[in-house]
Order: C-alpha cells, then sequence, then structure tokens
C-alpha cells in the first residue's frame, strides 16, 4: 500500500521532485541527506520523493501511522522540524495568533485586575492512577476531571499535562522565551472550557474552548522530588506507544509556588492543528530540576516503535517563537524596566530600614547632647531679703 502511494506521488508531482532541494531530515524509515533532486533512501531502495507539503493526505496519514510520529513525519519538509510548512496542511498554523512567543517584558502591560490561579482537587486528585504515555513526539499524563482551575474567565477542567524539551547540551527546550532567554524544559497542563462545553473534543473548535498553564524550567544543584513520579517511570515508557500507570499523587506540587505571577496572552496550541483558541498562563516563577533529571528527558526516549531497528531519540520537541503581531501580553504583577528583582527590593528594603534607623539615632544623640549641655550651664538664681517682707509687714508707729 505504501510504495504503491509513494510511486503514484513520484509520477503525479515529478516536476517538483526534480529540482534542487537541501534536506535535513534523518531518519528512519526515510533517509534524507544534502543531495539533488530529493533522491531519498527507503529502505535500502532509492526512489524520488518530494516535501512533505506536496504529499498526499493519503501517503502522510501512511508514514504517519506506519513508521513516523506525527512530529517526525512533518519534518519531512524544508526547514527546522519542518515547521515553516505546517500552515499548507494545517493552515491555522499559519495564522496571526499563534503560540509559543518571545514575552517582551518592555512591551508587557499590567493588570493588577488579574486574579491568582487557584487550582481545585490538584493536591488531591483522587484514588485512581495517572496513564503516563510516550505518544511519539511528547510525554503525556493524562489528568482526572476532579481537577480544574478557577481564576480564569470560566471554569477549565483538567485532561493532560505534557513536556517539551531539547537535546543533551543545547540550552534550548522551551516553547516560550522571555526577552530572548530559553530554557531546558517547559511543561503545559492543558485544560478545555467545562463552563459551555462537553469535552476538548467539543472546546477546542471555539474561541474560548481551551486554556493552558505554561511552567518554565531551570537546572538546579538539588532534584526536585515532586518530579521523581513522572521522570522514574520514563524508562517504561522509552518508544511510541509505550504507557505505564502510576500512582495519584500531589500535582499542585509541580507548579510554581507563586500562582499569583503570571504572563496572560490569547495564542493557540504550539503542534498542528494550531488552534487558535488558548488562554495561555507562562508563570514568572521558574520551577527547578536538577542536571540527572533533565537528562532522563533529553536521553533514553524515541519517537519509533520498539520492533524499530533504528531508534529515533525523542529530542528537540519544541515549537520556535511565532510573531505576536498585534496581541497584547499582560502581566498579573509589575514586570519590565519599571519593575524592580527580588534582591532589588530586599535591597531597597533594608536601604529604607537603615536609613530610617540612622535618622533615629541621629534625632536620639542629638536630644541627649541638647540636655546634658544644659545640665551643666550655671543658673540664674534671684534672692529677696527676708526684711522687706517683715518691714513690710510691720509698719512703723507713729
Amino acid at each position: 500500500m505504501l510504495w504503491t502511494l509513494i510511486l503514484l506521488q513520484v509520477f503525479s508531482h515529478g516536476r517538483v521532485a526534480s529540482r534542487d532541494l537541501h534536506w535535513t531530515y534523518i531518519g528512519l524509515p526515510v533517509t534524507l541527506k544534502r543531495i539533488t533532486g530529493a533522491q531519498t533512501v527507503l529502505r535500502g531502495q532509492k526512489i524520488k520523493l518530494q516535501p512533505a507539503r506536496l504529499l498526499s493526505p493519503a501517503l502522510q496519514f501512511e508514514l504517519n501511522t506506519r513508521w513516523l510520529s506525527p512530529q517526525k513525519a512533518l519534518m519531512l519538509s524544508l526547514g527546522p522540524h519542518g515547521q515553516d510548512h505546517w500552515s499548507h496542511d494545517y493552515p491555522e498554523c499559519g495564522g496571526q495568533a499563534q503560540s509559543p512567543i518571545d514575552i517582551q517584558t518592555e512591551s508587557v502591560q499590567h493588570d493588577p485586575a488579574l486574579p491568582p490561579i487557584e487550582p481545585q482537587g490538584y493536591r488531591n486528585p483522587g484514588r485512581g492512577a495517572f496513564t503516563l504515555l510516550n505518544n511519539g513526539h511528547a510525554v503525556e499524563m493524562t489528568l482526572p476531571p476532579s481537577m480544574f482551575l478557577r481564576g480564569l474567565p470560566h471554569t477549565y477542567t483538567a485532561v493532560q499535562l505534557h513536556f517539551h524539551w531539547g537535546s543533551k547540551g543545547q540550552a534550548s527546550g522551551s516553547e516560550h522565551r522571555v526577552n530572548g532567554e530559553v530554557f531546558p524544559v517547559e511543561l503545559h497542563v492543558v485544560h478545555f472550557n467545562s463552563e459551555r462545553y462537553a469535552n476538548i473534543s467539543e472546546a477546542k473548535q471555539w474561541p474560548d474552548g481551551l486554556a493552558v498553564l505554561g511552567i518554565l524550567f531551570e537546572v538546579s544543584n538539588e532534584a526536585n522530588p515532586s518530579y521523581n513520579h513522572i521522570l522514574d517511570q520514563l524508562k517504561n515508557i522509552q518508544y511510541a506507544g509505550q504507557n505505564v500507570s502510576i500512582p495519584s499523587f500531589d500535582v499542585q506540587a509541580l507548579l510554581p509556588k507563586q500562582l499569583g505571577h503570571y504572563f496572560r496572552y490569547n495564542g493557540s496550541l504550539t503542534t498542528p492543528p494550531c488552534f487558535q483558541n488558548v488562554l495561555w498562563t507562562i508563570f514568572h516563577q521558574r520551577v527547578q530540576i536538577s542536571a540527572p533529571q533533565l537528562e532522563k528527558l533529553q536521553g533514553g526516549l524515541y519517537c519509533t516503535k520498539p520492533k524499530n531497528t533504528s531508534p529515533i531519540p525523542l529530542v528537540n520537541n519544541y515549537r520556535a517563537p511565532q510573531l505576536l503581531n498585534e496581541r497584547v501580553v499582560f502581566s498579573s504583577c509589575p514586570v519590565g524596566p519599571s519593575a524592580y528583582s527580588a534582591g532589588e527590593i530586599i535591597a531597597i528594603v533594608f536601604g529604607t530600614l537603615l536609613g530610617c534607623l540612622s535618622l533615629f539615632l541621629a534625632c536620639y544623640f542629638a536630644v541627649k547632647r541638647i540636655r546634658e549641655k544644659r545640665m551643666h550651664e550655671p543658673k540664674d538664681v534671684v534672692f529677696k531679703s527676708s526684711s522687706s517682707r517683715a518691714v513690710s509687714g510691720h509698719r512703723p508707729r507713729p
């Protein structure tokens, strides 16, 4: 079936395939190198294969389901990870409200009316086990409907969480950036508007359908025990399609502690079909994990099936930043040049206290010196004659 589809594609698009192209994707079952005419080695046999945007839907489906994960199938095109060509098959991927973005704090607008995020049921999600899955392009964990969010325009019920990361030796891995800064990992917790829609399938069709929490990571010297519930199980889901059940645990421990400090903007899903109906909340505070914990994500996971003799590492599963266009990014707390860092705030507080103490001591010693000076000064005493009183009291007799 697959060979028939490929041959049909080759004959129908022979002219396009004959032009010079520079391919960068290397994987199985298709190995593409920097060659002329898009010559492709498919299981040891050379054929002609044009860019993915010219493949018929039937052939794309065949490649996706039989050999490649959706992420890798989309990489059969020019550019990094094929992201530049997603819009050919998924029009919304070329829209004006795409995610992720590079958040420039100097352009962020402070909105003091934004309330803190209030997770409900996160600490005690129930006795049922979670399912951890390698879906071929990310590590995903299902979440029960007992978990939902308040502090948003509507009540949003949790569906799943998943990770985006880079590869060993690289600082990048997050999808969102802050002032151009990249982070090694980003966690997304996906929710749907359960006030208006019955499930996520219905909700994702509407403008107010989805809400995603974004958590950025940084590497620390100490391990984060809250993430061991997930990271310790990755060895059981090395290959695409594998899943494992893990006991329920406190999911709120995965979130930053400062849930009232975040960026807010309207965007999209970061993978096809890129629906532009996501209310994004990106927390200011970073979550810390250790270098060994990070390596569990960056190594040992594959986007190919277990029986594949040449497994493809599951790395760099993040999308490049998209244009902000006419959108506005809001912040629940002051940020940017007019704001102060935590260290600056501490310095200001201590400086103010020290200044007040110095002023108090200066006043104290000034008053004390004045009192001492008065005590040592001579006092003027006026004496009145007692005789004058007697004389005045006893007038002489005539």
